[in-house]
């Protein structure tokens, strides 16, 4: 007797060990590096915590064209996760079929800001003018390449906003990535770097300095969706709400962004 009861305890502990592992859900994300990764991973693991459910996120590249893409190209080449996350314009990712339109949710949106090298005094950014300003006293000013990153064209964008593309154009640096960028300022080899006003992005030997006035630029949107192949659309669609979640807002003001309400 003793034995059977030992032998039913130890089966209904595999059935329920097995219950549980067929009843966690694996969901697949893909976001944009610039929105932070040390903000997704704490988001994803607050998710995790709250449902029982595994996230595996990976970071796209920018906005490139070429290896490695950015999000968006990801998706439109069709290789969109369960939740895909991609910066405005995007147009050829949502025609592409590999999303589903009617899930986009806006997340968060990205600032700009200005970084500058370590230990430098803080340029006044305060408003339109006095970021021109600034922009006008900058020796050098770096951005990334338009034609490879999100960020580069809004950094471009702004300088048309402001009317400064002719004036700066002859201290005007590209590069491929904000890395790179950062890089520059802290060796000296650029003062200003116009780029993501995302706190755990920034590099050792640099500061930010503020982000840009609305004036000066538009916020980009991050916006997620539901893979139209998602393996489970249910839990996807948890996790890209829980991405717009009270939580979720929180974190994204703490790491210099703007929630999407």
């Amino acid at each position: 007797m003793k034995y059977l009861l030992s032998s039913f305890l130890a089966a209904a502990l595999l059935f329920g060990i097995a219950r549980s592992a067929q009843a966690q859900t694996e969901i697949t994300l893909l976001a944009p590096g610039p929105l932070g990764r040390e903000t997704i991973d704490k988001l994803v693991a607050g998710f995790e915590s709250k449902t029982g459910d595994k996230v595996k996120v990976t970071y796209g590249q920018g906005s490139r064209d070429t290896p490695p893409y950015g999000t968006r190209q990801m998706v439109a080449r069709g290789q969109a996760l369960d939740v895909s996350i991609i910066f405005a314009p995007y147009p050829q990712a949502v025609s592409s079929g590999n999303v589903d339109p009617k899930t986009a949710t806006t997340i968060a949106r990205l600032l700009l800001g200005v970084t500058v090298k370590k230990g430098a005094a803080k340029p006044d950014i305060s408003t339109v003018a006095a970021v021109k300003k600034t922009l006008l006293a900058a020796k050098s000013i770096v951005i990334v390449d338009p034609a490879t990153g999100t960020l580069g064209g809004e950094a471009m964008d702004a300088l048309k906003k402001l009317g400064m593309v002719d004036q700066v154009k002859p201290k005007l640096k590209t590069v491929e990535g904000s890395q790179e960028a950062e890089e520059m300022v802290a060796k000296g080899e650029a003062e200003i770097f116009i780029g993501p006003q995302v706190s755990d992005k920034l590099r050792a030997g640099v500061d930010l300095a503020g982000g840009l006035p609305h004036g000066a630029s538009t916020p980009v949107d991050a916006v997620g969706y539901v893979s139209t192949k998602a393996k489970d659309p249910k839990a996807a669609k948890e996790l890209l709400a829980y991405l717009r979640s009270p939580e979720a807002e929180a974190a994204y003001k703490a790491a210099g962004m703007e929630p999407a309400h």
